[in-house]
């Protein structure tokens, strides 16, 4: 039995479903708390036989109709049937994408021109490609090269920074998820893959769950060490000429989160005048040492 990616995803997303939820009678004592093979087979309409085949990877090219009964059984939602006719091999493929990962210079250019307002720009394997300056103090130390997952995974600090830590652990492997399936020979994903895996338990744990969603769009709590907590709401838009990368936008939730924004605007601003201060002089125009 050959371990595939869409035989591991339909093992470990069945286990997510509950018998009740698929309107399944319970009799008798289960072993699993989620769905049998033989129950998503029945649900999906298809034979039993057929099922284990693509469980055990001895079927690998599935019809959209078998993938759209499946979803349905599975209860997936719209980003996680995209990642299955991906690793079914019916989604298209994503654009070309270019190794190492750029910033286009226009819509770095945009993030300047928000002063106000946080951004940054990530990349296909959630490493942090640009900030404003805004973002750049509200993600303190998350500086550009700095990589999400194994920010949100191996940094202690982080626990503190995101009150909600579970929650946004758990989103994140989910996006990661995601592009892992849009790109999964990308040689940078693979490294952070690797190293997160092996260096964090609760990251493999939600990396067994199969969860596959997108970034989208919500509200996210943050504990800043400079003017402490504040709520902000968060946008995504994925950049078309960069395949894989996305633009991550926020802004204030309420006038308290607001008013934090501005002092942290404010501390930064000074910051930045003070290190301009201390800099040392331009040298001679004539270039002599």
């Amino acid at each position: 039995m050959a371990s595939t990616p869409l035989g591991d995803f339909l093992r470990g997303r069945r286990a997510r479903v509950t018998p009740h939820e698929a309107g399944v009678p319970v009799v008798g004592v289960r072993r699993v708390p989620g769905l049998r093979r033989e129950e998503v087979a029945m649900l999906a309409g298809m034979s039993v036989d057929y099922y284990v085949r693509l469980e055990q990877g001895r079927e690998r090219h599935p019809s959209a109709q078998v993938l759209d009964a499946l979803s349905q059984v599975l209860q997936l939602d719209d980003d996680a049937r995209l990642h299955l006719y991906r690793i079914a091999g019916l989604a298209p493929a994503p654009g070309r994408a270019t190794l190492p990962e750029q910033v286009d210079a226009g819509l770095a250019d945009l993030l300047d021109r928000w002063p106000d307002t946080p951004a940054i720009v990530v990349g296909r394997a959630y490493d942090v490609l640009a900030t404003n300056a805004l973002a750049g103090a509200l993600f303190d130390g998350f500086d550009d090269g700095a990589n999400l997952v194994l920010t949100v995974f191996l940094d202690p600090a982080a626990r503190t920074f995101y009150p909600d830590w579970d929650e946004v652990a758990s989103r994140t492997v989910a996006g990661f998820r995601l592009l892992h399936g849009a790109f999964p020979h990308d040689p940078r994903i693979r490294e952070v893959l690797s190293t997160v895996t092996a260096q964090s338990t609760e990251f493999a744990d939600r990396w067994a769950r199969h969860d596959a969603r997108g970034k989208g769009h919500g509200t996210k709590r943050f504990h800043h060490p400079d003017v402490g907590g504040l709520t902000l709401r968060m946008q995504t838009f994925d950049v078309p000429a960069s395949p894989g990368q996305q633009l991550v936008v926020y802004h204030a939730h309420d006038e308290s989160s607001a008013e934090a924004l501005r002092l942290l605007g404010s501390l930064a601003a000074t910051r930045s005048a003070s290190h301009a201060w201390a800099a040392p002089g331009l040298p001679p125009s004539d270039g002599l040492p």
